[in-house]
């Protein structure tokens, strides 16, 4: 069994008023002994009096496994203090990479901005171009505690830190086996996951030295939209100009117009097929939308609400003892995660075999002699003509692949660690040097896609010797070329097939290498003590790289065209950081202690940068402290967003601001409308009106890219605290209760530019700067409109700006109750403001109440409440979560003149228990139940802001799954 010792101790009492205490690790507190001086997050100094001058917060062991996770993240996203994350296994079905990743996001500022740690130590990334770590590489059960810290500091850690750390300390001097086995399933039958894990370890005989081990595996299952009512078919929201109450109405179903039988355009006439293949006219949705009789597409019988994932892990650390003054440590740690997506088959569109205008040909010259296609059927033959002006009969078609099967990706992602490093201690000073090294790899191998040079020369086919199709292009039928039929239900043969299929890869790599030292020790003071100080310096190299298989690279796949990135940077950084205290043992003034540091980088990429953090410690009574701090952090820009290359995407969602405009209107609108290419022909062809189809709507394009003259960019912090431990109080003794105050603005902030905020900033503000984002088809290309949006483009900058402002309240209780012992505590977190600007001219867009089209959901009220009570061998956890309501985008409903916040969702509250039994002193069992009420998931339909694809809601914030069960059995030796 684990032997706590009175480092242990000492941390977790002296952390009682910053943070709410690990459950039913609150039933243990001993009494108070002589406590060793420890290491809190956000000081590197050791000190008695280890409370963090920030907000700090911690999770321990127990809370870990009294919540069932397999993954961290699933715990860490109960904390009222974390936002939307941007990857977790139920939002990242549609990733081009990172598939199944989990990453957090304190305070909704951004993944990049929150600085993940491993004992105090920088973790290697789990997102190739970005700082973000996947939580899937470390092992639940081999995990201490976890520490929280909100507010900037990057001087006492570096870059990243702007919004706060996430400190994982992992387990040591563990001595014994621990074994934890764990099956569980959805009320659906599904979300099946199972979790073995072994912890071992052993300490010298010296007491000193030690070394420990972890092996665990887990697997979590897929759940697919078509298994939950609320998913199983595609729709969209209703809603329109100036009609707040449809917003939550479904238009369902609203299937796709890429269908597997395919859709064909001659010149004034279009057309697709029945199941036995005879010629009917196009029906997308069905009569009066009831679904009978579609000739559309259900893209939700093949989405997933959750992927599945499946990971190994090894773990070990270990400390060896020179002497009494001087050992040597290491950390290693691997994971091996395998994670499967799936979406519907390939969407193709002729404009993406025949850029740009979409023309197919229908015939060929063959020795000056015009040749009909005989796979063209003759109905449409007699309907069209030459409309490219190449002397070719031509036609336009849209065609689902269903022959080729889903879109299927397999993820082999794999993480290694390993730190080692030299610490000791010379005439009272301490010292620690280390080094570190990281790399993540992932292979990524897809199905489903289409080479493009392939089927053009397939598409072209004219008769053969014997009458039958043979391609046009002898060199691509001395290549194996098979003439394709895409006319009808499985009209495409597998030797066609074999032809044209383009298989999809991935190859990505991050490298991460650290050295850095440090020593800590005290001064001679002032009369209240020794001053303490630290100081240290830190090398770091980041390198990162991306490569799309050769089609993907060129877009020649008909998919996104992703060229390949590369990147890397170096830093340098020097550090020194002071405790002085001030007064000691005064009324009113128990204790008062200023804490400073400093820190400077060399970058190179972005050249020097410094931060810095100020705080007050003051202990009023024994009972009561105040603490405040000042910081100023910095953020260096990542790989991805200094280097990126042009890479396409399809946006959904964006509302085309000219819909609905008038050729006759006189507002600034309808004259920005009018000048954009492509929008009067439209007009002009519908009465008048700008007008838009579906399939303008769903085929939108865009290029995302990097900046590599980015700087760095620069948050300002400040927290206020306030901190009651009423131990004087005999019936108090053992409640704590904090009460912070926090505000962070970013200035220089690095954004991607929103593109509906584009859109709204070039034509209802008539910012022509964001108009350059965006492109208009000038003439309509098959079912796409004249006028419509062909590409809405993004890239970083530092133009923006980002702050946030609130306050978090904690409360822990654990006594005596009964028979029993019972622990409480409250986490609860009021956001005041949270807005983004755009730029620094631009009125702060507010987002705080709000779900954006950005998928930031930041409701003003976030709590987690948690109860447990012991009785003998029986225990039981509860756990409640709450997410208050939000209201959609503001930017949203005002271009569809809906006031903003008048449109919403209602607040969410997700229930978890666990019960306990202790069949003997070594072996436990245990069951658990999450959203135990079975909560639905609230109706965020597509075409909402936050919807996440397949889900109809937002699956970052709530639970699309429902209840789900899981048991357990925990063995020490």
């Amino acid at each position: 069994m684990n032997n706590e010792n009175s480092l242990a101790r000492s941390i977790r009492l002296l952390c009682a008023g910053g943070l709410a205490l690990g459950t039913q690790a609150a039933l243990s507190q001993e009494a108070a002994e002589p406590m060793q001086k420890v290491l809190i997050t956000g000081s590197r100094i050791a000190s008695p009096a280890a409370e963090s001058p920030s907000p700090l917060q911690i999770l321990n062991s127990v809370d870990i496994a009294a919540s069932g996770a397999t993954n961290l993240q699933d715990l860490l996203q109960k904390n009222p203090t974390m936002g939307t994350p941007t990857i977790s296994r139920s939002n990242s079905n549609f990733q081009t990479s990172s598939a199944g990743v989990s990453t957090i996001n304190l305070r909704n500022l951004g993944d990049s901005r929150t600085l993940v740690l491993m004992n105090g130590r920088r973790f290697v990334s789990g997102v190739p171009g970005d700082t973000a770590v996947d939580l899937n590489t470390i092992p639940t059960d081999f995990i201490e505690r976890v520490e929280l810290l909100t507010g900037g500091a990057s001087a006492t850690y570096g870059s990243d830190a702007v919004a706060g750390v996430v400190n994982i300390i992992l387990k040591k001097n563990f001595n014994g086996l621990l074994f934890d086995a764990q099956t569980g399933r959805s009320n659906e039958g599904d979300d099946f996951k199972k979790k073995l894990a072994l912890t071992f370890g052993t300490t010298g005989a010296d007491g000193a030295s030690n070394v420990m081990g972890h092996f665990g595996y887990s697997k979590q299952g897929a759940v697919y939209s078509r298994d939950r009512p609320a998913s199983a078919v595609d729709q969209t929201s209703a809603i329109t100009q100036g009609h707040p109450e449809l917003a939550f109405v479904a238009k369902r179903p609203n299937f796709s117009g890429y269908a597997p039988q395919g859709h064909f355009f001659g010149d004034s006439e279009d057309f697709t097929y029945d199941t036995n293949n005879n010629i009917i006219p196009w029906n997308q949705n069905g009569t009066a939308g009831s679904g009978a009789g579609a000739t559309g597409f259900n893209r939700s019988a093949y989405r997933l609400i959750a992927v599945p994932t499946e990971r190994y892990l090894f773990a070990t650390n270990g400390n060896w003892a020179f002497n009494d003054q001087h050992s040597a440590f290491f950390e290693g740690t691997y994971a091996s995660s395998k994670v499967d997506t799936n979406i519907e088959a390939f969407a193709l569109g002729s404009d993406q075999v025949y850029k740009p205008s979409g023309q197919v040909p229908a015939a060929s010259m063959v020795n000056g002699v015009l040749v009909k296609n005989p796979l063209v059927p003759q109905y449409l033959y007699d309907r069209i003509s030459d409309t490219d002006g190449d002397g070719l009969p031509d036609y336009f078609f849209t065609r689902r692949l269903s022959e080729f099967g889903p879109r299927h990706s397999t993820v082999d992602r794999d993480t290694f660690r390993l730190a080692t490093g030299l610490k000791g201690t010379v005439r009272d000073w301490n010292y620690e040097t280390y080094l570190s090294y990281g790399k993540t790899k992932e292979a990524q191998n897809s199905t489903g896609q289409v080479n493009v040079m392939s089927l053009r020369n397939a598409l072209e086919a004219i008769p053969g010797a014997d009458g039958a199709p043979v391609c046009r292009d002898t060199h691509a039928v001395a290549e194996g070329c098979v003439p394709i039929n895409i006319f009808g239900y499985n009209s495409i043969t597998p030797a066609a097939l074999k032809y044209v299929t383009a298989p999809g890869s991935l190859e990505t790599a991050i490298t991460q290498k650290l050295v850095g030292g440090s020593v800590t020790g005290e001064l001679p003071g002032l009369a209240a003590g020794r001053i303490g100080i630290a100081a240290g310096f830190e090398w770091r190299s980041e390198e990162s790289s991306a490569v799309p298989d050769p089609l993907t690279q060129s877009g020649l796949n008909a998919g996104n065209a992703l060229p390949p990135t590369f990147g890397h940077f170096l830093v340098r950084e020097v550090f020194v950081e002071t405790r002085v205290p001030l007064l000691k043992d005064l009324p009113y003034a128990r204790d008062l202690s200023f804490l400073g540091t400093v820190r400077h980088g060399d970058y190179s990429t972005v050249g020097s940068t410094n931060s810095w953090n100020a705080g007050l410690e003051w202990g009023v009574t024994t009972d009561i402290k105040l603490r405040g701090t000042r910081a100023q952090s910095t953020r260096a820009p990542n790989i991805n967003e200094l280097f990126q290359a042009p890479s396409q995407d399809f946006p959904t969602g964006l509302v085309d601001p000219c819909e609905g405009v008038s050729i006759s209107g006189t507002s600034s609108l309808a004259v920005n409308c009018r000048n954009a290419p492509g929008v009067a022909a439209n007009m002009n062809a519908h009465g008048g009106i700008f007008t838009l189809n579906q399939a303008d709507q769903q085929g939108i394009s865009g290029y995302n890219s990097g900046n590599p003259n980015l700087k760095a960019e620069k948050g300002r912090s400040t927290t206020i605290g306030l901190v009651v431990t009423p131990r004087s109080v005999p019936m108090l003794r053992k409640f704590t209760f904090t009460l912070d105050y926090f505000t962070i603005k970013i200035a220089d902030a690095i954004v991607n530019t929103d593109r509906q905020y584009a859109l709204d900033q070039c034509y209802n503000q008539n910012n022509q700067a964001f108009c350059s984002f965006i492109t208009r088809r000038p003439a309509a290309v098959g079912n796409l409109s004249s006028g419509s949006i062909q590409y809405s483009n993004i890239a970083a900058t530092n133009s923006g700006g980002f702050g946030t402002e609130g306050v978090d309240v904690t409360a822990s209780w654990a006594d005596q109750l009964g028979p029993g012992k019972l622990s409480a505590r409250l986490a609860w977190t009021w956001l005041r403001d949270l807005w983004q600007k755009a730029t620094p001219e631009a009125e702060k867009n507010v987002d705080v109440g709000e779900i954006t089209a950005a998928n930031t959901n930041a409701p003003r009220n976030r709590a987690g409440l948690n109860l447990a009570y012991k009785w003998g061998a029986m225990g039981v956890n509860w756990t409640a979560t709450y997410t208050g309501p939000v209201s959609l985008d503001d930017q949203f409903l005002k271009s569809l003149s809906i006031p903003p916040g008048t449109v919403g969702v209602g607040s969410r509250t997700y229930n978890d228990f666990q019960f306990t039994y202790d069949l003997k002193k070594s072996l436990q069992l245990y069951l658990g139940m999450d959203n135990v009420f079975n909560a639905k998931a609230p109706p965020i339909i597509s075409g909402l802001p936050g919807n996440q694809t397949g889900t109809e809601t937002d699956t970052s914030t709530y639970d699309a799954i429902g209840r789900r069960y899981y048991l357990g059995l925990r063995v020490s030796l």
